[in-house]
């Protein structure tokens, strides 16, 4: 009996870490969906029209594809921005540090094969279609958010450091 109360501690931190993996692991369980028949161009179609219709009632039928087509690629880019969050989350799992080049680079590697494989696994559904193009849209969306990530990153150490520099000043006087 006391051998497991020993060990339970022990086990709190894997918990606490599967925690801060959930939102990364539900967040790709959700990307897979995104790649099946229910999220393709023809099933997505129809709520882009209307609102689109809705905003702009003079939207003629190329405008139309036109701003589909762009919503699809912003909807992979963001897609993929908001994986790269969730990774980079999870790798961090409640450090104080605000960042690590090693989370970084294991975040772009994990974005840029998850993109591959999704869009391989879209090659396998019939209304969809794999596209190596989507992939560097995906890994770009990835990016983008790790650059936001280690920016905001370098003004929280910026703050940290004036803040030392008042305390310092005040020690001083």
């Amino acid at each position: 009996m006391s051998e497991e109360v020993q060990s339970l501690p022990q086990t709190l931190p894997q918990t606490k870490k599967l925690i801060y993996w959930l939102p990364t692991l539900l967040w790709m369980a959700a990307i897979f969906i995104f790649s099946t028949d229910v999220f393709s161009a023809g099933n997505t179609g129809g709520l882009v029209m209307k609102i689109s219709h809705w905003l702009f009632p003079n939207l003629t039928d190329d405008q139309y594809q036109e701003i589909h087509f762009g919503v699809r690629k912003l909807g992979h880019f963001t897609v993929y921005a908001v994986l790269s969050f969730w990774l980079f989350y999870g790798f961090r799992a409640g450090s104080k540090l605000r960042w690590k080049r090693q989370w970084g680079l294991f975040t772009f590697f994990i974005v840029g094969i998850y993109a591959l494989l999704d869009e391989y696994h879209q090659s396998f559904v019939s209304t969809r279609t794999g596209s190596i193009y989507d992939s560097l849209i995906d890994l770009s969306g990835g990016v983008f958010m790790l650059l936001v990530l280690w920016t905001l990153s370098l003004r929280k150490s910026e703050a940290q450091r004036l803040s030392d520099v008042q305390n310092s000043a005040s020690e001083n006087s």
